[in-house]
Parts: C-alpha cells; sequence; structure tokens
C-alpha cells in the first residue's frame, strides 16, 4: 500500500472479524474508532446443535452449506466440547463443501480443509443460484445458518431441488448491550469527529439504521453520515447502503472486494482529497 492513513481516524463496526481489520488499519497508520454492534454468544440451548453434529457423524450429509465462518468455529467448539472434533472433521472432509463468500473458506482452512466452490455473490440468493446448478437429487445437505435473518426461501430452494435440508444455527447475537455504542459512533461522525466509516457487511448498514431508529437518532446519524467518507467493500454493502437512500464513496477496485483492498482504496480516496487536517486534530 504506497500510501498510508497517518493520522486519519476510521470507523469501524466490529462484527465477527473487524478484530483484524482494526489491526490492518493501525498498520497503516489509522486512529482505529471500534464500535462493538453485538456479542455473539452460542446457542442457549446445546442440545440441536451436539444433536446436529451427531446426525452429521451417524448419518453422513453429501453437501454442507457453510453461511458464515463463525458458525463453523462455533459448531467446532461443540465438537471439542463433546469429543469428537476429528471425526467430525473427517466427516466434513467427505462432503462437499459450499461456502457463502471467503469468511467460511478462511475457517475451513483453519481446520486444514477447502471449500469446494464459494459464491461470487456472499449471499444467499447467490448461495441459492450457486446450488440450482447443482445436482442435489436425493442429497442430504447440512445447512449452517446465522441469527436475524428469515432462511425459509433458502431452505425452500434447496429442497425443490429434492434435497433433505437438515439446518443448524450454532450462535446467536446479543444486540441490545451495544446499542449505546452505536448511539456513540453516531455522535461522532455529526459533530465531525470520524474520518470515514469502513463498512464491509450488509448488516452493519441495517443495525446502523435499526439502532438510529429505535433511540430517535436518524436524523443525526444521516447528518454525520453526510460529513463522512462511507467505505464501502462491495456491492452488496453498497446495495444496501442506497436502499436506504446513502451512497457509496469508497470502494476497492472491481472484484478485489477484500479488508486489504479496501483499506488501500481509503488510503488513495483520503490522501487525494483537498489537504485538511485528520480528523479531532
Amino acid at each position: 500500500m504506497p500510501e498510508k492513513l497517518n493520522g486519519y481516524r476510521i470507523l469501524i463496526l466490529e462484527t465477527r472479524e473487524e478484530a483484524q481489520f482494526s489491526r490492518l488499519l493501525a498498520e497503516q497508520g489509522a486512529d482505529v474508532l471500534q464500535c462493538p454492534m453485538f456479542t455473539i454468544n452460542d446457542a442457549p440451548d446445546a442440545a440441536p446443535v451436539e444433536a446436529w453434529i451427531r446426525r452429521f457423524l451417524q448419518e453422513p450429509c453429501d453437501d454442507l452449506v457453510l453461511m458464515t465462518g463463525e458458525g463453523l468455529r462455533r459448531l467446532m467448539k461443540v465438537a471439542r466440547r463433546i469429543d469428537v472434533a476429528q471425526d467430525f472433521v473427517t466427516a466434513l472432509g467427505k462432503a462437499r463443501k459450499f461456502a457463502r463468500g471467503p469468511k467460511p473458506g478462511r475457517a475451513l482452512r483453519e481446520i486444514g480443509l477447502e471449500p469446494d466452490a464459494t459464491t461470487e455473490k456472499p449471499t444467499s440468493e447467490g448461495i441459492a443460484e450457486m446450488l440450482a446448478r447443482r445436482d442435489l437429487a436425493g442429497h442430504r445437505v447440512g445447512l449452517q445458518l446465522y441469527p436475524d435473518r428469515d432462511h425459509r426461501a433458502l431452505i425452500g430452494a434447496i429442497s425443490a431441488q429434492g434435497a433433505v435440508v437438515d439446518p443448524v444455527l450454532p450462535y446467536v447475537y446479543d444486540a441490545q448491550a451495544a446499542d449505546a455504542n452505536i448511539v456513540t459512533a453516531i455522535e461522532e461522525m455529526a459533530l465531525g469527529r470520524v474520518d470515514a466509516i469502513a463498512l464491509t457487511s450488509s448488516g452493519q448498514v441495517r443495525r446502523l439504521v435499526e439502532v438510529a431508529r429505535a433511540h430517535g437518532c436518524e436524523a443525526r446519524l444521516r447528518e454525520g453520515l453526510a460529513r463522512t467518507p462511507i467505505a464501502s467493500v462491495g456491492p452488496v454493502v453498497s446495495d444496501e447502503l442506497t436502499s436506504h437512500g446513502l451512497r457509496t464513496d469508497i470502494t476497492p477496485a472491481e472484484g478485489a472486494y477484500f479488508m486489504k483492498p479496501l483499506i488501500s482504496a481509503m488510503a488513495t480516496a483520503l490522501n487525494k482529497a483537498a489537504p485538511r487536517a485528520a480528523a479531532g486534530s
């Protein structure tokens, strides 16, 4: 990265992999303002997750759809606790593995496996489109879900291909505890104390707007975003911004929809902007 973010204050909305994002930004000299958006907890009732893992071992799935890297890590945590981790990894290795974007692939590599296919679009629709090109008739398909989304359309699409779908939800979100963090971040933007906000998932956009509405500060959010450059990791996030009447100012080059290219794009854009002091200076 030829240009750096020295002195620029970058707001990131922490979810699953933002610790890595924060580290990469700090390495480029950024002053990172971290805003935890929710806490991730294990499923409150572990029994269904344990039962799913045991079914996966006893009645192996032909295919496994991983919607998130966090989901696989939580499944492995349970597998270790019930002392079947190695058998579970062996069973995973025998199934065709479909990843919703790059993050599940990284989680697979942590246990020595690789995805057989990764969606071009990291969405449920992208998964459905990819699976529509596969022969699933008579297959058992394990489907790792994630919280706060209605997955019935995806389950229906897979079932319509003649597959038996076995879903599992290995973790939940605790969002309420983080509302105060988000309201504070909104105020920091509105006061002009942030040089850019970096968004890496469509859920971050939805959560920002939902919390602002719930706390009566949506106008303040829009005021802050009007004066703060908005960096989007890719088209899925940008589409979500557009759906809320918001814009994208900075995005990586086409096809390079990852953290490092996003950081490089921010450094280039912010250093090209009219000379000014970094926020808060």
